[in-house]
């Protein structure tokens, strides 16, 4: 708008543009804020009740900040970071990987339950520290410089350090060799990352448990032996699978990171 607004339009946009399409209202609020005879107009076309009202707040806005306000004793409130949501899912690491403990001493007939579960009791603190349904301030930490593959294995490796303990204890407990137990739990953690660059890690996580629990572990229950995932030899294949699955989400990582908005689930 390069000329002045008519008083008459300027009254009906200051009863709130009934009549005024969109794009004459932009170019009167435009032309305002460059125009200050238009602005003392436009005071003048309010009702004396709305001018009164904005002079009455804009006393008190003037008041309160001369006057200050009174200070507040500040108080530390507790944090409810990512290590307040991985402890009730550590917990429940904890207590199933005691529980298979009972269960392979208590039928010592039976296949390792400790090894049997161990390969998939990391992720449950692993989908907790990467859900956006159990973190409070997921869009803020999804939209900063710092998110991404760096964010995620910071968050992963977090999970896994504070499950290892457990894993070792029950490991330990029942005298496995820590390849039997460590590399599988690392296969997994490393296919949840890599399945979860596609649907999201929580929903990785589950999926991968559910899987081995239907396709390995309750046949290895009924069968009375374990599979031959969890034999002897089997150590190797783990660590070449790791490997390999850690590079698809590198991989994953670099190819998101050109996208416009990119960000793990």
């Amino acid at each position: 708008m390069t000329a002045h607004p008519t008083p008459a339009l300027l009254s009906h946009y200051a009863s709130g543009g009934v009549g005024v399409d969109d794009a004459t209202i932009w170019a009167v609020e435009a032309h305002l804020e460059t125009c200050p005879d238009c602005r003392a107009l436009l005071t003048n076309t309010v009702d004396p009740g709305t001018r009164d009202l904005l002079d009455r707040v804009a006393g008190a806005v003037a008041a309160g900040i001369a006057t200050g306000p009174a200070p507040v004793r500040r108080r530390r409130l507790p944090r409810t970071g990512v290590a307040a949501r991985i402890l009730p899912w550590l917990a429940t690491a904890a207590g199933l990987m005691l529980a298979a403990v009972l269960f392979e001493k208590t039928f010592a007939s039976l296949p390792s339950l400790v090894l049997l579960v161990a390969p998939v009791a990391p992720l449950l603190p692993v989908a907790a520290v990467w859900s956006r349904r159990g973190d409070p301030v997921w869009e803020l930490a999804a939209t900063t410089p710092r998110t991404g593959l760096p964010l995620l294995m910071r968050r992963s490796l977090g999970a896994m350090v504070a499950v290892l303990p457990v894993l070792a204890v029950a490991g330990w407990g029942t005298g496995h060799s820590p390849g039997l137990w460590l590399l599988p739990a690392l296969g997994f953690t490393a296919g949840a990352l890599a399945l979860g660059t596609v649907v999201g890690i929580d929903r990785a996580a589950l999926g991968l448990a559910l899987t081995w629990s239907l396709g390995v572990v309750t046949p290895s229950l009924v069968g009375g032996r374990l599979p031959g995932v969890l034999a002897g030899s089997s150590p190797t294949g783990w660590a070449l699978a790791t490997v390999l699955l850690l590079a698809v989400v590198f991989v994953q990582a670099r190819w998101r990171s050109q996208l416009p908005t990119s960000t793990f689930r």
